[in-house]
Formats: structure tokens, sequence, C-alpha cells
């Protein structure tokens, strides 16, 4: 954490009313990391920038502070899809929270407005777009606002992964409300972004807190992409059969076609991007947090916000753009802290895509150049022969020892010398261009170094090139790996329409200066520790004899959840679940030590989970 402000320190009576909160609220006996200082800070009317991982706690650091403070507090979140489960949660704690957005009809948005006018919410949620509204400024002068609270911040930068012009206008609640404490919340940002933010929402004065990136639940994967669909159908048969998952996609089509493939091959998968009916798209969204077990494959537009406890695995078809791009979505695993698993694709298709997607992307030169950086980066993360979580959090500035749980350090990659063939391969495309003027892509270029006999081959004389059968040594697959690596080193260039090879600077270097090129050889696959899965796990840190007991808790709530129309991890989350299975409370103040418990869940629940263990008896 660093701060920029000489603020004195919270007040003791402060501390002792957000611990109160926690306490009866929420159910928690005791704050995670920095929440405390975070949550105190703002509450004692100070404003804050919070850089805090997915599954940290952040919306615990502004739903406490506008329960200790007077007034309400103002959510600005771009998430109009999940309001009203961020509200349902909310109120099955017994916190009065009400949203206003486009989905509402004018006697709804009315009665909202009007809770707030009187002082009867907690918290009022506002997409970023509603405060262009003269009538939303308007009505936040008439009633007392406790603090603003800026969720999903890296929106507000153009160095983020999810620039929202909207967000830019939120520099103005500082300028109109000067006395109103605010915090901006992200769950990740590099040093650039993190400066964009507090310079753009003038939060330079505030203090900034940021905690660790790092993930230690998440195990990282990254395969050489062979047949995608089939590979992640293998994955999710052999380790996550019966789980929750999200699957990303870089196009609409592909989504389609990878919920239908894995439907087909009995696995529950249901689509999600832009392009479907608004109905559909939110129906699947519905079922994905309601249902247990289901697959959502999507493109990046879904996901933000997701607060779904219990998502096991997250899947890429596709290269991301970025690494925050990919920590941010890799980040919707293992919110609970258990086990899961980010596993992405990853081939050559993908890097001659992306560098032509920058090529015809709009925007001037020095937008194109921040886009190649975000991918080079992205690449260097995929090509790594060390640690991917040590890299992982090198990006964004922190250090950390090698994990022993991503693919690089259970199998370690080899780095080989690969200058012979990368010689080779630039020389073909060298040859092409200043021998024959022609340009081709990396399917004729691995041709001519294998010698093919090949209808193209002939008519276009290659045979007679002097590298022509040059390369026997590797295999297809091989060169297209060298070919890879050497896109994703910037020694080699695709260019056009059509995503013919170029050479760069730097393949001069390599041709005619000596410069020597390692690259990563792929580890031979191996058997993987973890017993293949047909059906759902048992819970774990568990005996034996709690699974059943457990498992009857869950049956209770997942009925309860459908009765209310909720998601199930609004009534509980499974890790509460758990300790009530375990220490099988016979008594209602049996039920309130435990974590995740609090004042309203325990009268609203309580009576009806002590019946439900007593049944089992």
């Amino acid at each position: 954490m660093s701060g920029a402000t000489t603020d004195p320190s919270p007040t003791p009576a402060t501390r002792e009313a957000v611990t109160e909160v926690l306490r009866r609220v929420f159910g928690y006996d005791s704050f995670r990391g920095e929440q405390e200082e975070i949550i105190t800070s703002v509450a004692d009317g100070g404003d804050a920038l919070v850089l805090m991982p997915t599954g940290g706690g952040k919306s615990l650091c502004y739903q406490i502070p506008a329960l200790v403070r007077p007034g309400v507090g103002v959510v600005i979140s771009p998430l109009i899809a999940l309001m009203q489960d961020q509200v349902d949660a909310l109120r099955n704690l017994g916190v009065r929270a009400g949203f206003l957005n486009s989905t509402q009809d004018s006697g709804e948005r009315r009665a909202v407005e009007q809770a707030f006018v009187d002082g009867e919410l907690d918290l009022l949620y506002l997409a970023p777009e509603r405060l262009r509204l003269a009538s939303t400024a308007q009505l936040l002068d008439r009633g007392k606002i406790a603090l603003f609270a800026i969720d999903e911040a890296h929106c507000v930068s153009q160095w983020g992964h999810d620039f929202r012009p909207d967000y830019l206008e939120l520099s103005a609640l500082h300028e109109r409300w000067p006395e109103v404490p605010r915090i901006a919340l992200t769950a990740t940002a590099t040093k650039a972004t993190h400066t964009e933010i507090a310079q753009r929402l003038n939060l330079g004065a505030a203090k900034h807190f940021v905690a660790s990136f790092d993930r230690p639940n998440i195990q990282y994967r990254i395969v050489p992409k062979a047949s995608p669909t089939k590979q992640l159908l293998d994955l999710i048969r052999a380790e996550h059969a019966g789980d929750a998952g999200i699957v990303y996609c870089l196009s609409r089509a592909s989504v389609e076609k990878t919920a239908q493939f894995l439907s087909d091959n009995g696995v529950p998968a249901v689509p999600y991007h832009a392009g479907l009916d608004s109905r559909v798209r939110a129906t699947n969204q519905s079922r994905f947090l309601r249902e247990d077990g289901l697959v959502v494959v999507a493109t990046i537009a879904f996901g933000m916000g997701i607060d779904k406890p219990d998502v096991r695995f997250v899947a890429h078809l596709d290269l991301p753009k970025s690494v925050e791009g990919y920590y941010q979505e890799t980040g919707r695993a293992g919110r609970d802290g258990q086990p899961s698993t980010a596993w992405l694709a990853y081939g050559l298709t993908d890097v001659v895509s992306q560098r032509k997607m920058i090529d015809s992307s709009e925007g001037d030169l020095a937008h194109r150049r921040k886009l190649n950086l975000h991918l080079d980066a992205m690449l260097a993360l995929c090509e790594t022969v060390e640690c991917r979580r040590v890299r992982l959090l090198n990006y964004f500035g922190q250090t950390g020892e090698p994990c022993k749980n991503c693919d690089t350090c259970l199998n370690p990659p080899e780095s080989w010398d690969g200058t012979v063939p990368a010689q080779k391969l630039l020389s073909a495309v060298y040859r092409l261009d200043h021998e024959r003027n022609q340009h081709f892509g990396t399917g004729q270029v691995v041709d001519i170094l294998l010698g093919k006999q090949t209808e193209k081959i002939t008519q276009h004389r290659h045979d007679e090139l002097s590298v022509y059968g040059k390369g026997t040594e590797l295999s297809e697959g091989q060169w297209r790996g060298v070919a890879r690596q050497l896109l994703a080193q910037g020694l080699l260039d695709v260019v056009g329409d059509y995503g013919t090879l170029a050479l760069t600077d730097g393949s001069a270097e390599v041709l005619f200066q000596g410069r020597k090129v390692m690259l990563r050889r792929e580890p031979e696959k191996v058997a993987r520790a973890s017993t293949p899965r047909t059906a759902k796990a048992p819970a774990v840190d568990l005996p034996a004899e709690s699974v059943p007991v457990f498992e009857a808790l869950r049956a209770w709530r997942a009925a309860s959840a459908k009765e209310q129309g909720v998601p199930a991890y609004v009534i509980f989350h499974d890790a509460t679940l758990r300790q009530i299975a375990a220490a099988r409370p016979t008594e209602l103040a049996g039920l309130s030590g435990i974590s995740g418990v609090g004042e309203n869940k325990l009268a609203k629940y309580g009576q009806q989970i002590i019946d439900t263990l007593a049944e089992l008896d």
C-alpha cells in the first residue's frame, strides 16, 4: 500500500463500527488483507484507489463504509445485467439496496428514487451513462450521499483492457460533490493503467491500496493449439466433469459452434455474445448464475462483475489481446479460494490473426503501438520457460517465487538454440521476396523447407529455390512452432489481408549479424496427477461422514434459491455450508458463530438449516 495523503489514522470508534457491521451484517469475524485499512479510511471520509484481485473482497470495501456513514452509498457500475443479482444479495443480508437502470419501468424507477430521497436506502447502484442525465444529478442533490464507489475503475483508462468513454465523465463527481468521499476499485491494473485511473478520476491525493495479484488457487496452463474444441472437451471430462466453467472465444461464430459441440458431447453449455437476442442472452446468464455445473461459452463481453464463487475453470480457445484482459478473465475462476484451472489453447493462427487485427484497427499509430505492446506481453507469457505466475506478477509490478502449481513449474519446458532453424525459415521468406517478388503464408514456407511436392510448389517453381528441402530435420508441427515463436519475438511479421510472412529489422540481425535465437520446446505430455472425474467431486476439506450432510445442505439451498429466484450463492457460499456440515449445530446459537452467517441470514434461514440437519439424524 502507498498512501498519498497525510490524513490522521481512523479513530478507534470507526474501527469498532466497521468491525461490528462486518460481524452483524456479513457474518465474518475478521477482515482479509488490507480490507480493514481501506474500509476505515473511507468510512472516516477519505478517498481511496483500490487494486485488488477478483475474489479479494472488493465489494466490502465500499459496502461497509456505506453502512457506517450517514446517507446512501452510490455505486457506479457498468454491469446493468447484474445489478438485480447484486441488489438481491444485499437484501438477503438485510441491507436496503436498490438500482436505477434502463431495465426498469417508470413506476419502479420512481419508487427507488423516492426511497433514496427519503433516506430509506443504504446503497444505490447506477450505470455510468445514467450520470450524464441532468435528472440523475438533480436526484442525487435531493438526498444525502455517504460515498461514491466507482467499480471496475480500469474502464476509465485507455491503457486498460475494457475502456468505456462514459467513465471519463466520472471526474465530475468530485467537482459537484467535493465533500463526498470516493473509492475507485479494479481487479487489475498495470502501473500505466493505475496512473491513468488516478489522473482521470482526480484521485492523485487519495490513499492508494495495491493488494497482491497472486491467486495461488488458480493453476495456469497454456497448451499448443491442435484441435482446440476436442482439447477442451478432454479437459472438462478428465478434470472438470459437472463443474461450472467459462469458455472464451474471439468470435460469435466460434461461441455458437463451441457451445453446440459441448452440448452434443454431454456437457451442459450455453452461448453468450452481443449478437444474441437480449432475452436469450439474459436467460443464459441467469441460468449460469443459478444452475450448478453449467458451462457458458462467450466472447469477452461476458463475465465482468460475475460473483459466482464456484467457477472451477476458465478456458480460452483464442489468444487474449492483453495480459490484463487474460488476468481479469481467468480471475473469474475460484473466487471461493478452492483449486481451479485457467487453461488456454494457443497457436500460430492466433498470432497471425491478432497482428492482422491490430494492423487494420482504427486509431492512430500510437494506438496501434499500444495494442502491439499489449500483445507482445501476452505472447511473452505464452512462450515463457519460467513460472507463469511469476511472469504474471512481474507484469503488474510485483514479485514472487516459482509457484509449483502452473504447467511450466509442474512440467518444465526446455529452451533450445533455434538459430539455425530460424535462419532457414527467414531465408525462405527472404528468397521468396527478393528472388521471386512473392509473398506467402506459413503453410507454403513450411512446405518449401520440408521439400514437399504440391501443386502450388510446382506451379510457382519453388522446388528450384536453394532452401527447398533444407528443413527435413523438423516436422511440420515443429516448423509451425518455430514460425509462431519468431512472430512472438518480433523476428518475423505478418502483413496484408492474407497474412503473408514478411521480414523485420530483427530478421536481418539473425540472418546476417549472428544474432542467437533461443526457442521453447514443448514438453512431452504427461499424465496428470489429478484423478479423472466423471461426476461432481465431493466437498473439499470435509471428513467422509460430513459429505452427505454438505450435499443435503446444498439441496436445501438450491430449493430455497429457486423459490426466491436468486443464485444459490446469494443464500450461502459453499464455504459456509462446509462449516455447517462439519459442525452440525443443533441450535441457532451454534450457527451464529459460523463464518458467513450474519444476523439477518440467521433469522431468515437458521431454523430451516437446523431442521434440515435434524432430518439427517
